[in-house]
């Protein structure tokens, strides 16, 4: 998909993301992952904020979103919930820091949308700091052969709708990548995954 109509598309749901800040379940998750957050985070795809109720006193995040109408969300967010923050309104899969700049990354339910998700793994593993960690609450395809047929025959249809992907094996992608998996949980068939993990070894000490 064109990317400006991409983030048109997220433009428009911006309002509907901020509500999801309030379901049950993804709170849990999130609580559950970004807890774990430390120093200088970098938040990819911050959205409305909704992760920003569960980071842990002392930290300091670079949130990024393409989407303007969404920053603005995640600006209210971080003024509400007294988070330290800076904003940035690019696309990730065109932005650059410098190497080993975070002590965290953190990726909730981002790496559906992007056009080539291997790119911003390496990326992320460059930006990260070699003792750092990366933190991802990420949707794809069910291991579930009857649920992952359903997936693949609405997700055209879906992708069109909500600009995103419900059919990446995103456990595969990750290791992939060359980041290193220290831990994983899995919900609804495989559809949903908690991931812990390291940049790539070469990076590590």
């Amino acid at each position: 998909m064109e990317k400006q109509k991409l983030i048109r598309i997220f433009d428009k749901q911006a309002n509907q993301y901020e509500k999801k800040r309030e379901d049950t379940t993804q709170k849990r998750w999130r609580k559950h992952l970004v807890s774990h957050a430390r120093g200088e985070v970098l938040e990819l795809a911050v959205g409305a904020g909704a992760n920003f109720p569960f980071y842990p006193p002392g930290i300091k995040v670079t949130a990024t979103d393409f989407s303007e109408a969404m920053l603005e969300k995640a600006k209210q967010a971080a003024t509400h919930y007294h988070i330290d923050s800076d904003f940035i309104c690019s696309d990730i899969e065109e932005m650059s820091f410098p190497d080993q700049s975070f002590d965290t990354i953190v990726s909730t339910l981002s790496f559906c949308s992007y056009n080539h998700p291997l790119m911003v793994l390496d990326k992320i593993s460059r930006w990260c700091k070699p003792d750092g960690q990366i933190l991802f609450l990420e949707h794809g395809v069910s291991y579930n052969p009857a649920l992952s047929i359903v997936q693949k025959v609405f997700n055209p249809l879906l992708y069109r709708v909500y600009g995103c992907h419900h059919t990446r094996n995103i456990v595969g992608l990750i290791q992939e990548s060359g980041l290193v998996i220290h831990k994983m949980e899995s919900y609804w068939k495989g559809m949903v995954h908690l991931i812990w993990a390291k940049p790539k070894q070469k990076f590590i000490d």
